[in-house]
């Protein structure tokens, strides 16, 4: 296989590129500097891909909800054992996680990279699933989905969603439910494994010191050929508008939970769009803006609980702050009071430079991290976008563009989810 050098110039680091016979995309990530190597094997397959069409067949086909999560699960099991254990033979550290929109499994390791790399392409290509272990792991994902029911911090954010969300998926758990779980069979996870699972579907990236043609070899040897199916998700139709503009909910907190944002629409987004509304919310939320102060000097948050993020992907988007405070709705007008000024006032240039230095040397210095560079090269690649291609977005990014972004932050499209003490 041939490799592309893709070189950040303005950061001063470059990375190969290449696409496998067998169809899997991989990237490679010299990082002498560090003592870690890391690397990350993912496929686009997550929570909301319920529906989907494959392109050789002739319509859509829906499966229980959690199939995404049960499968990451379900991976780690062989006939031999599991994966953790031959992980640890290795001394490399094993993780995995499922996301809306992603399925990743990872490992880090000081020495014995290509061995550790051997084990990750090997047990996430060799599937095993029967009526016994699928039972027993039902039990175990159902206690799963118990605990996160309990959790506040999980309510107040799935409790945002749904009622911001009328039908996209988004608003579903990404474990699924205990019922829809129950529903879920050897051969629902073959069928999604072998629709989603497909290399043609999923990337590979190695971060750290390797040996280009070591790792090359190593993936001639484990890759397994596979037909070229695409994937089409399939969403219902979704409304601009939401659900309801409030929620809220009694668990046992000491403070209130909030979760308050914008729906922001359901259009693709470039580099440069996201770059403009990363910029716009340092500016409206970070610990220099005007409206943290405000909120902090009114009592309204706390600093360590205050946070703010731009949350998108297929089909999807929204504006979200969360944290404590004693008054939600107080927060929540605050921050569309702060919206409406500047929108009207515009955005001053000072705070403008001041978030686009800030982000961007956040960027450049995430890349010091094997971490933050395979999970952010890996999740702009399942997206179809290009690390290097978002930090020079960032760098040319103007005060226009920020300003464009403001008009997606609506009060009619707001909702504030809210997660208070149980009565005494």
């Amino acid at each position: 296989m041939e490799w592309q050098k893709v070189t950040g110039q303005r950061v001063g680091d470059h990375y190969f590129k290449g696409s496998h016979p067998t169809g899997l995309t991989i990237y490679l990530y010299p990082k002498e500097s560090g003592n870690t190597s890391y690397a990350i094997f993912g496929a686009k397959y997550g929570s909301i891909d319920n529906c989907f069409r494959r392109s050789d067949e002739p319509g859509p086909e829906s499966v229980p909800e959690g199939i995404a999560h049960y499968l990451e699960h379900k991976l780690f099991e062989s006939e031999d054992g599991d994966a953790f254990s031959r992980f640890a033979q290795t001394g490399a550290s094993a993780n995995a996680y499922t996301s809306f929109e992603s399925t990743c499994y990872l490992f880090s390791c000081t020495d014995r990279l290509y061995e550790s790399l051997e084990i990750l392409l090997d047990f996430v290509q060799a599937p095993y699933f029967t009526k016994e272990t699928v039972a027993k792991e039902q039990g175990i994902i159902g206690q799963e989905i118990k605990m996160y029911d309990d959790d506040p911090q999980w309510r107040v954010m799935f409790n945002y969603l749904r009622a911001m969300y009328h039908a996209h998926p988004i608003r579903l758990d990404i474990a699924g439910t205990v019922e829809s779980i129950a529903q879920i069979t050897p051969e629902y996870l073959y069928r999604c494994y072998n629709t989603f699972y497909n290399l043609h579907n999923m990337a590979l990236v190695v971060v750290g010191r390797f040996d280009l043609e070591k790792v090359t070899a190593l993936c001639d040897k484990m890759l397994k050929p596979c037909a070229p199916v695409r994937v089409d998700r399939v969403f219902p139709e979704e409304p601009e508008t939401v659900v309801q503009p409030q929620v809220e909910e009694r668990l046992a907190v000491a403070l209130p939970l909030f979760q308050f944002g914008f729906k922001c629409g359901s259009a693709p987004r470039t580099e440069k769009d996201l770059a403009a509304m990363e910029i716009l919310l340092d500016v409206l939320a970070s610990e220099a803006s005007p409206l943290f102060r405000k909120l902090l000097d009114d009592g309204l948050v706390n600093e360590s609980s205050f946070s703010y993020e731009f949350f998108e992907g297929a089909g999807y988007a929204t504006v979200l702050f969360g944290g404590e405070s004693r008054n939600p709705q107080a927060v929540a007008q605050a921050i569309n009071q702060e919206v409406a000024r500047l929108g009207q006032e515009g955005i001053p240039e000072e705070a403008f430079q001041r978030a686009k230095r800030a982000l961007y040397g956040e960027n450049v210095a995430a890349l010091n991290s094997a971490s933050s560079i395979a999970n952010g090269v890996l999740s702009l690649s399942l997206k179809g976008r290009e690390l290097f291609t978002y930090i020079d977005a960032l760098a040319a990014v103007t005060a226009a563009d920020v300003a464009q972004s403001l008009q997606a932050l609506r009060e009619d499209r707001s909702v504030l989810s809210v997660i208070g003490p149980l009565e005494k």
